[in-house]
């Protein structure tokens, strides 16, 4: 059976809004200055200690680790209780992931989002179920790239990760696919602050109604020279 393994924000739900509004609210808290929507909306990918150091330093301030750490609670606080009040899946999100489930896919999700955190989002828009497994930051103690979380994740879920597949939308999503030798479909609708394209994905997708072509065509097994390319990219 193959395991399908989902990044989270950007690429399963649309988090943004809630995440630059938890971002901006808690900057605004500690008297700094807020960050436009499409400056912030980039370095999601990074997560939210990311988000905050980006803010700081576009805000003219060195991003000390005890103001991070201070920054990165409050957000922490403040995002569990507005966790979905604008966050909604990708379109078509539901109705493919019905799709794969029915044609004999297991479905997981491998984020750098707490763990508690993404349960509670998914829990919120009705998702959770779909999912074998939901791992996050805490869940092993490991972030991506490394490929010790994909990997975990894939065996939580019951599957092996010979026979699984990464779908992302950032550069820690393609890198820890590459770490774990497995293919990766990106789509480009995400939160990258680079082209996807440039970084070299197995396929791209602009709609998730494209996603069960894409996982039929780059399927673990299906085509040995297809095994072995992928194997070999160091991308």
């Amino acid at each position: 059976m193959l395991t399908i393994v989902f990044d989270l924000d950007g690429t399963l739900v649309d988090t943004a809004p809630d995440l630059i509004d938890t971002l901006n609210c808690t900057l605004k808290q500690h008297g700094l200055s807020v960050v436009p929507f499409e400056t912030a909306r980039p370095s999601i990918g990074g997560g939210a200690r990311a988000m905050i150091e980006n803010a700081l330093t576009s805000g003219g301030r060195q991003s000390a680790p005890a103001d991070v750490d201070r920054l990165y609670a409050a957000f922490v606080a403040r995002y569990a209780e507005h966790i979905a009040v604008r966050s909604r899946p990708f379109p078509h999100v539901e109705a493919v992931l019905d799709r794969l489930a029915a044609g004999g896919c297991r479905l997981a999700v491998c984020t750098n989002k707490l763990e508690w955190l993404s349960k509670r989002l998914l829990d919120a828009l009705g998702l959770s179920e779909r999912f074998a497994a939901i791992c996050g930051q805490e869940t092993f103690g490991v972030l991506k790239p490394d490929p010790k979380i994909f990997r975990l994740t894939v065996e939580r879920a019951g599957g092996e990760a010979k026979r699984a597949i990464m779908v992302g939308d950032s550069v820690t999503d393609i890198r820890t696919a590459r770490a774990a030798q497995v293919p990766v479909v990106a789509v480009d609708f995400g939160y990258t602050a680079v082209p996807i394209a440039s970084l070299d994905p197995d396929r791209i997708i602009s709609s998730f109604a494209q996603l069960p072509a894409a996982v039929s065509d780059l399927e673990p097994g299906k085509n040995t020279m297809d095994d072995q390319r992928f194997i070999g990219h160091k991308g």
